[in-house]
């Protein structure tokens, strides 16, 4: 599978990357099946979330790592932070609130580390924007655990192109990806400046749900089925599954994206990762689109 380059100088990532999100969480070797079959597909970025699994995939995901024969070397691991949940792991929190103070980012980021059982992330990502960043706080607590080896690198995720900026603004290493909502039943990246913010400063946008969360293969709603019947045109045209071409229309954006897979079925993993080999023709990109928007194009 194809690496997709960041701009931090030898860190690249799997064209694809394996969502963490829905990890078993009491069978270790069952995650290191998981993770044997995506690294032999070329997936070797795993995208993690201290909130995923009701703060329990993390460690689920190290436990299978101990278990797994391969190299922990060959895999990029990222994780998020700064969403605080209301659940029973959280007794402390009364509301769900965000929290990018430098104390929090530093202590979240080093559970990751323990519950993975790693010593440095590859990349550490601010979950959702904090109406009450701190910018030049938040920015030297990254800056910080990058400094200090814990952290190779840093981006964001869910923020606006302005929040990009501020942030920005404030560090003096770069932000190397921005995890925004991008599919065919989800399109706004496309027009809102995300894309353009990544093309701009030269960085992969990772992207979830990219396949719009299922209601593209389950809804009988017109809208869903309407996009459904395009896909099914152009992977007969072209040879893939209605998914696999979905995912193939996300792909083809210049931006270089990098899909986070969100499904733990590996023959699912399989059958989607057939559609990095195959190129999206820009005339059936542009059918799919008419096809989510409704009406062509202006």
């Amino acid at each position: 599978m194809e690496r997709v380059p960041t701009p931090v100088e030898g860190l690249t990532l799997s064209r694809l990357a394996f969502g963490a999100m829905r990890l078993p969480l009491d069978d270790p070797a069952r995650v290191a099946k998981l993770v044997e079959h995506a690294v032999g597909l070329g997936i070797t970025t795993f995208d993690h979330a201290d909130i995923y699994g009701g703060y329990g995939a993390e460690e689920a995901f190290g436990a299978g790592l101990r278990t797994w024969a391969g190299d922990r070397g060959s895999l990029e691991l990222v994780s998020k932070c700064d969403i605080m949940l209301t659940d029973p792991a959280r007794p402390e929190n009364t509301v769900k609130h965000y929290d990018t103070t430098a104390r929090h980012v530093v202590s979240s980021a080093e559970r990751s580390l323990r519950n993975l059982g790693v010593d440095r992330l590859d990349l550490l990502l601010l979950h959702r924007p904090d109406p009450l960043l701190d910018a030049d706080e938040t920015a030297g607590a990254l800056a910080g655990l990058v400094r200090d080896g814990k952290v190779r690198a840093v981006g964001v995720s869910n923020f606006a192109p302005h929040q990009l900026d501020l942030l920005r603004s404030r560090l003096d290493v770069p932000l190397v990806t921005n995890q925004v909502e991008l599919s065919v039943s989800a399109t706004r990246a496309l027009w809102d400046g995300s894309l353009d913010d990544a093309q701009l400063h030269r960085y992969p946008p990772m992207i979830w749900s990219a396949l719009g969360g299922g209601d593209l293969f389950t809804s009988d709603a017109e809208r869903p089925s309407r996009i459904r019947a395009t896909l099914e045109q152009v992977g007969a045209e072209t040879g893939l599954s209605v998914g696999a071409t979905a995912l193939a229309w996300v792909l083809r954006h210049p931006s270089r994206p990098v899909p986070v897979l969100g499904t733990t079925n590996p023959e699912r993993v399989t059958d989607l990762a057939g559609a990095v080999g195959v190129p999206m023709e820009r005339q059936r990109w542009f059918r799919i689109l008419e096809a989510a928007e409704g009406a062509p194009v202006p």
